[in-house]
């Protein structure tokens, strides 16, 4: 499959519009347009970038090998953490800076409170 299919693809599995998808990947949203419609061709650089913003494999970014089940890169939980964090740390989100610098900041007892908080929110039990 070409790559722009795979983009449009990922674009709407993850749920997102090409101006958030854009503006992650720094970029402008009229060039993602132009991608998907295979107007241009996305250079090394922002496959690259593609596959570290989102977790994508870039072995089905580039042909569309596996499916679905091959779109996200597997990767354990420490891996996970990882790459989340590093996603935190260069957000302009001001609610998840907050968020991160409260629980990090948090005394055993009041992590305790987020975390009861969390698991409900989230429907963990």
């Amino acid at each position: 499959m070409p790559i722009n299919v795979q983009i449009d693809m990922l674009i709407k599995k993850l749920g997102i519009k090409k101006v958030e998808f854009a503006k992650r990947l720094k970029i402008d949203q009229s060039y993602v347009t132009r991608l998907i419609k295979r107007d241009n061709k996305p250079s090394e650089r922002l496959i690259d970038d593609i596959c570290r913003e989102f977790g994508v494999n870039e072995v089905w970014l580039r042909t569309g090998e596996g499916g679905d089940e091959n779109m996200f890169t597997k990767t354990d939980e420490d891996g996970r953490y990882s790459l989340n964090l590093g996603k935190l740390s260069v957000t302009e989100n001001q609610i998840a800076r907050n968020m991160l610098n409260a629980i990090a900041e948090a005394s055993p007892e009041k992590l305790k409170h987020i975390e009861e908080f969390m698991k409900e929110c989230l429907g963990i039990k």
